[in-house]
């Protein structure tokens, strides 16, 4: 039995916006959506990064435009959403972690950020996009949350927290949302290497963020997170992929890694 072949996007539902497509699986994302067929929009805060990879985009041959956004700024992501008046796919990637400090320790600075910018910022585009995600006839919406968001670990508290909020967003939604013309897609990666992801979280420390990744020998990459978000997506309308772990071979769980060290 062969598998169904990817669909191809309709008129209505062509164009596709990915936060955070500066970097890492945000960027990778944007070019297979736009390789898949989607116009993608680009946003993120660094302008000079999604301009620099619209023009790649654009240069192969594919469609993509840069748009300058924090997704934290509600008031920003709402001017950019009259933008449109329909949307087939929107994937929220815009996040991120802070610091890997126990509870008791923990800065809550660095918590409030993790919490706006991972649930707050998806929640913001969400809401402001959903209309013209439902006007399409054929609305996609990807939360890409983490395994952090179904299961805890120790100096990880504040991005775990983050996380579940996020995963639980994505599942009410859902409920809420049924019998519209719009799926709600999870994505939970486990361990990723990207170049900036652990390298942000502690503060540009770079022995600490290659401690992450230490004696494994095959992480995920961006584009293995972007090839699953992809075919996810590109499922027959009718078919809604619920939620989607995806881990290295290596890691069995968020604390059973293999390493040969």
């Amino acid at each position: 039995m062969t598998s169904a072949a990817p669909s191809v996007p309709s008129a209505s539902s062509r164009i596709a916006v990915v936060t955070g497509a500066s970097s890492g699986i945000g960027a990778a994302t944007a070019r297979q959506l736009a390789a898949a067929g989607y116009r993608v929009v680009l946003t993120a805060r660094r302008k000079d990064r999604i301009e620099a990879l619209a023009e790649e985009i654009n240069a192969a041959g594919h469609q993509a435009t840069a748009y300058a956004l924090d997704v934290t700024d509600r008031a920003a992501v709402d001017e950019f959403a009259t933008a449109f008046r329909t949307i087939g796919v929107l994937v929220n990637n815009a996040g991120g972690a802070l610091g890997a400090d126990p509870v008791a320790t923990g800065d809550p600075a660095d918590w409030r950020l993790m919490y706006e910018t991972n649930v707050i910022g998806t929640l913001n585009v969400t809401q402001a996009l959903l209309p013209a995600l439902t006007s399409s006839g054929d609305g996609t919406v990807v939360v890409l949350s983490s395994t952090a968001g179904h299961g805890t670990y120790e100096g990880g508290a504040g991005y775990v927290a983050a996380k579940h909020a996020e995963h639980v967003l994505a599942e009410t939604l859902r409920l809420e949302i049924v019998g519209t013309p719009v799926r709600v897609i999870e994505v939970a990666p486990g361990m990723v290497k990207t170049d900036e992801f652990a390298l942000t979280r502690f503060g540009g420390d770079t022995e600490k963020a290659q401690k992450v990744y230490a004696g494994v020998t095959e992480p995920l990459t961006a584009d293995d997170v972007a090839d699953t978000i992809t075919w996810a997506v590109t499922r027959p309308s009718h078919v809604n992929i619920d939620l989607l772990v995806v881990r290295p071979r290596a890691q069995a769980s968020n604390t059973k890694v293999h390493r040969e060290l």
